[in-house]
């Protein structure tokens, strides 16, 4: 049964319908510009003349869209591959499409889907953005058309397992892993498995595939990398147990380097066929690291149960700064915008966020580490990183940036041999 409208909640550009919908919840400053109910806000001299003159004031547009307030926890998010159009699935097995716009209330719900019948976890678009898959708890996998949100396929009882992870290799081939560590391999023009393989003791998290669509790589909660062979449809390897879950995997430096993310808050670094034993590691301060997601081939974007996300550089390791964050609030995927302007994050917030990372694939890093700031928080790299009042924010980068060159004249003179990039 398809699921009804009033599951969601698009933030509108009406700070009093939010106040009368959530009463108990404080008011976003950056989603409204009114005060709430009964305070005296300081008169503003350009409102002023805007009321004299007495004309309409248009639609804000703003830095990123509106966050997407939903009725229950996203599991997982994606974004189209050339539209302002993504697509969530929450606990409930609902999913939903929406388009996204920076023109403030543009935000617009397209269709929802209840095919599911217990906690959708994953959902991915083909490359030519006309179908949708999703896979559930309910261990089923769905194909969706994406204009109007149809049922296209279905596949019960595609695993013995609740199914955990998904990734569509080309437009025919898709693969998934369950709780149970078993991975499979589809051919959707037929609806079978042509791969059935179970070599991991625990659930599979996360699966990738390398450029020539030949190798996929699994990370799972036994803690080791999984190496299998599409085109020879068998299994290569695993690799040795790291300590905690591997709780992602990622291609980084042109598919040369393989990054897992883990329960530790580690990132265990991989070379390209040597994926027995990692080649380097990478402490986080994070209680874990849930999501890995590429932005460039050396800049990498984490999700963690603290509630931060991450931009971290490999090769010099570095953490670059803070994204943004679900205060408090387990995060569980990120994806990134078809012309990759925008980062988009679910959380136990119930909330999707949009971040603007425009401008974090021209960060350099430097060979010789930074010392830390005295507050020690992490420099924010976008305008909403360490909260979402957008009038402070310009303040805090101004400061932020003033200590930056102060820290960095500092260094230099102290590591004046190990200034190159």
């Amino acid at each position: 049964m398809a699921a009804t409208t009033e599951h969601v909640e698009v933030a509108t550009e009406s700070s009093e319908t939010e106040q009368k919908e959530a009463p108990e919840t404080t008011q976003d400053p950056e989603t409204s510009d009114s005060e709430p109910a009964g305070s005296e806000p300081d008169p503003d001299p350009d409102e002023d003349e805007d009321e004299d003159a007495g004309e309409p004031q248009g639609p804000r547009i703003r830095d990123t869209p509106m966050d997407l307030r939903l009725e229950a926890i996203a599991n997982t998010v994606a974004l189209h591959p050339t539209r302002d159009v993504l697509a969530c699935g929450d606990v409930d097995g609902d999913v939903y499409a929406f388009s996204y716009s920076c023109t403030e209330g543009e935000n617009r719900e397209l269709w929802s889907s209840g095919h599911h019948l217990k906690s959708c976890r994953q959902v991915r678009f083909t490359a030519d953005g006309e179908k949708l898959y999703s896979v559930s708890r309910d261990k089923a996998v769905h194909q969706l058309d994406v204009e109007r949100g149809q049922l296209v396929t279905r596949i019960r009882g595609a695993h013995g397992a609740p199914i955990n992870s998904l990734l569509l290799v080309d437009e025919n081939v898709v693969a998934t892993g369950d709780d149970g560590g078993t991975l499979k391999v589809w051919d959707m023009r037929k609806g079978t498995a042509i791969m059935d393989l179970k070599h991991h003791e625990d659930y599979i998290s996360d699966i990738t595939v390398d450029q020539a669509k030949r190798i996929l790589l699994t990370a799972s909660g036994d803690g080791t990398m999984g190496v299998f062979n599409i085109k020879r449809r068998r299994f290569e390897l695993l690799s040795e147990y790291q300590s905690g879950d591997l709780t992602s995997v990622a291609l980084m430096k042109r598919g040369k380097k393989v990054v897992c993310g883990s329960s530790e808050g580690t990132i265990y670094i991989f070379n390209w066929n040597g994926f027995g034993a990692t080649s380097d590691r990478f402490a986080l301060k994070a209680e874990s690291i849930d999501q890995i997601l590429p932005i460039t081939d050396s800049i990498m974007c984490t999700a963690s149960i603290d509630g931060y996300i991450r931009a971290v550089n490999l090769l010099p390791n570095r953490v670059i700064g803070c994204i943004g964050q679900h205060v408090g609030e387990p995060i569980e995927e990120l994806a990134k915008s078809w012309d990759s302007r925008f980062l988009v994050s679910c959380a136990h917030d119930q909330l999707i966020k949009f971040w603007d990372i425009s401008s974090l694939p021209n960060t350099t890093v430097n060979e010789y580490r930074k010392r830390k700031k005295k507050s020690g928080r992490m420099k924010s790299l976008t305008k909403k990183a360490h909260g979402d009042n957008d009038f402070f924010s310009g303040l805090v980068e101004e400061t932020e940036k003033k200590e930056g060159e102060e820290q960095e004249e500092e260094e230099d003179d102290s590591d004046s041999d190990s200034d190159s990039d």
